[in-house]
């Protein structure tokens, strides 16, 4: 059957899905087709190896109608042919939360991670989510350090996360127009307060780990704002507005009681470890091209991909 899988396979593993379905206007292109490598490999396929090595099986990348073809052509042609990947499609961008539950058929009742494609997080990161999936009984978010997350000066959104005593997540609160300046340090130009950021304050990069437990919810909170989707995503009327509905949003209101109808379920909070490195603006691809190289030839991650997988 070739790389492109339309059915769910049989892997104990965690899945891993991709959110690749996104327009990506400030960036100009096709993100997750961003050559990142020494040798030209994409964003897409060293986030694809890196969840490999780390302990996830299928993989399942949400694709949209712009750049989807592009992005399953590249698949097919590139990837080896040991790699299981579905392609979901996510007909029309109504967020992240609509996103999850157009690839849901092929995750079925396993333990699945949700993550940006166009971030890189590294082995160390996703092979601390695999193991909590596969060991522990609640949702969770890897977070980092603000500090390692930007790039560059240009302005990024980051949703800074507030932590119970228990290391369990109580809420995020996204900071707009975030920026780092040259004598280090990080501000957010959104009219909030603290205007001024700590360096070390974890914030989520979109880096999820969910149970099964989580489909309800995420459907609940589709249908009330877009009652013509159905509990898969898929789209079979005209709606009525395009509005998204996003995770952390969801997320927010589900350890918070605020979504009716649904148990109160826990999020913990795991530290990540390094740095997670993406793509927003064009100017940011030789940086990470250069931040790959630098931990390659640090001895950080292989200088090739796809380790056990040929």
């Amino acid at each position: 059957m070739g790389r492109v899988r339309d059915m769910p396979t049989l892997s104990d593993k965690p899945v891993i899905i991709m959110l690749a379905a996104g327009m990506a206007k400030r960036y100009g292109g096709c993100k997750p087709l961003a050559p990142v490598g020494l040798h030209g490999e994409a964003l897409i396929d060293v986030n694809a190896s890196d969840a490999l090595s780390a302990g996830f099986g299928d993989v399942v990348l949400v694709l949209g109608p712009q750049t989807g073809p592009a992005i399953e052509y590249h698949v097919e042609k590139t990837w080896p042919t040991t790699v299981v990947a579905h392609m979901a499609r996510q007909p029309v961008p109504l967020g992240t939360a609509h996103a999850a539950l157009c690839a849901r058929r092929f995750v079925g009742d396993r333990p699945f991670a949700l993550v940006n494609a166009d971030d890189i997080y590294g082995v160390p990161a996703l092979r601390l989510l695999a193991d909590h999936l596969v060991s522990a009984p609640d949702h969770a978010n890897v977070a980092y350090r603000l500090a390692d997350t930007i790039v560059t000066g240009d302005p990024v959104t980051r949703g800074t996360c507030e932590l119970g005593d228990d290391g369990m997540l109580r809420a995020i609160v996204e900071r707009k127009l975030v920026r780092r300046h040259e004598d280090g340090r990080f501000t957010a130009d959104d009219g909030r307060e603290p205007a001024e950021l700590d360096p070390l304050t974890l914030v989520s990069m979109n880096l999820w780990g969910l149970r099964p437990e989580i489909w309800p919810v995420l459907e609940s909170s589709v249908v009330a704002v877009h009652p013509k989707v159905g509990p898969d995503g898929n789209v079979g009327e005209a709606l009525a507005s395009v509005d998204e509905v996003l995770l952390p949003e969801v997320v927010g209101d589900l350890v918070t009681g605020r979504i009716p109808g649904t148990a109160l379920q826990a999020v913990r909070v795991l530290h990540g470890q390094g740095r997670c490195i993406g793509v927003t603006h064009a100017d940011d691809l030789p940086v990470v091209r250069n931040e790959l190289a630098v931990m390659i030839g640090h001895g950080q991650r292989p200088e090739g991909l796809w380790a056990d997988q040929e």
